[in-house]
């Protein structure tokens, strides 16, 4: 009994101390929690969606999942490396806002000499250990040392194939201003970013940046954390108005009723940058099936649509490449444009959508 005792009270202690780690962040205090707490989306100690939304289905079996875990689909990790394009960021063209994608959620955005960064992850992995998540071969090309200087760095939410503390650690120092939802300073704080560095916003509240800039948060259907609890910070999307061009900028969402509001408030959006892909049948309310992202770009207005949040991670069991062919064959029948381009390669909004099928390499 009392070796089980030492045992269990080890376990206990040795997790603890793991969990005070610097990647893990931190929760919101003192004035950030203040304005939490004054949020008409944060009720019973937590942030809520606008409509009823269980992480997990809810006769979903965690035996099920773990089964499915070691049977994934036989494709789920490529065969080899990723190809990709090299493109000098620093002398990129910028006469019309001009976007290059890293895979999954990161990516570039430059405009008329503003450079925006988003959901950047360049670590290697997107998890709080190096061994798990790792990202594909050929996927991760691009370091923070690539990057220019930053004016302005977007993060949609907390979790860590969006949110990744070695690649904000580096740039820091060459990032004038964070745009985040609520408590998500609370993590960059601890990292080492000044208060005066970070921009929270709530859902529906926007920010005049700067001449022909304003961003607007606009809700996601998804949940936040870096440890056991969830819901402490807020999840978002934003929508950009960037020199006369109008920009969807998606976090992690399942579908629901909040594209129609946005696309109704916001829309047309000349590009929409929407997840496709780490979806999964015990998780529908959190991510969108590839089918869907076609109906939410569809009632945001959304003239053209980049599909991110795939080729890079595997964080679900469907093969590494279905998300895209599944979107782009239904994005066809619903005459959506799309733009698919390799990881690196530039596309210009209104001017230059790379199509290609890369994929099948």
């Amino acid at each position: 009994m009392l070796l089980t005792l030492f045992i269990i009270t080890g376990l206990i202690a040795s997790t603890f101390l793991f969990m005070q780690q610097s990647t893990f962040g931190s929760n919101p205090t003192a004035t950030r929690l203040d304005r939490i707490n004054r949020s008409p989306n944060y009720r019973d100690g937590a942030f809520q969606n606008l409509e009823k939304t269980e992480v997990m289905r809810e006769d979903a079996s965690y035996v099920g999942m773990m089964r499915d875990f070691f049977n994934k689909a036989p494709d789920n990790i490529p065969p080899k490396p990723l190809p990709s394009v090299r493109t000098d960021l620093k002398a990129l063209s910028d006469s019309v806002p001009t976007i290059v994608w890293f895979g999954h959620s990161s990516y570039l955005i430059k405009s008329r000499g503003v450079t925006i960064l988003v959901d950047p992850v360049f670590s290697g992995n997107a998890s709080p250990v190096s061994f798990f998540g790792k990202a594909f071969p050929g996927s991760d090309v691009y370091k923070v040392e690539d990057m220019p200087d930053i004016d302005m760095l977007v993060l949609s939410h907390d979790h860590y194939d969006h949110l990744d503390y070695l690649t904000i650690k580096k740039l820091i120092p060459r990032v004038k201003k964070f745009y985040t939802a609520l408590g998500v300073g609370a993590h960059l704080e601890r990292w080492g970013a000044s208060p005066d560095q970070i921009i929270e916003f709530d859902w529906w509240e926007s920010h005049h940046v700067a001449t022909d800039i304003d961003m607007t948060a606009v809700p996601a259907r998804h949940f936040s954390g870096r440890s056991i609890t969830r819901g402490k910070t807020l999840w978002t999307a934003f929508a950009l108005k960037l020199h006369g061009y109008s920009l969807y900028l998606g976090g992690d969402s399942g579908y629901g009723k909040h594209f129609k509001e946005i696309g109704d408030k916001y829309g047309p959006f000349d590009l929409a940058i929407l997840e496709c892909g780490q979806y999964g049948k015990d998780w529908p309310n959190i991510h969108m099936f590839p089918e869907e992202v076609v109906t939410a770009a569809q009632d945001l207005h959304a003239k053209t649509v980049l599909p991110v949040h795939w080729a890079k991670f595997s964080l679900s069991v469907h093969g590494w490449k279905e998300s895209v062919e599944r979107f782009t064959k239904r994005a066809a029948e619903q005459k959506l444009d799309v733009t698919t381009p390799l990881i690196g390669e530039p596309l210009s909004v209104g001017v230059n959508y790379p199509k290609s099928v890369w994929w099948n390499y």
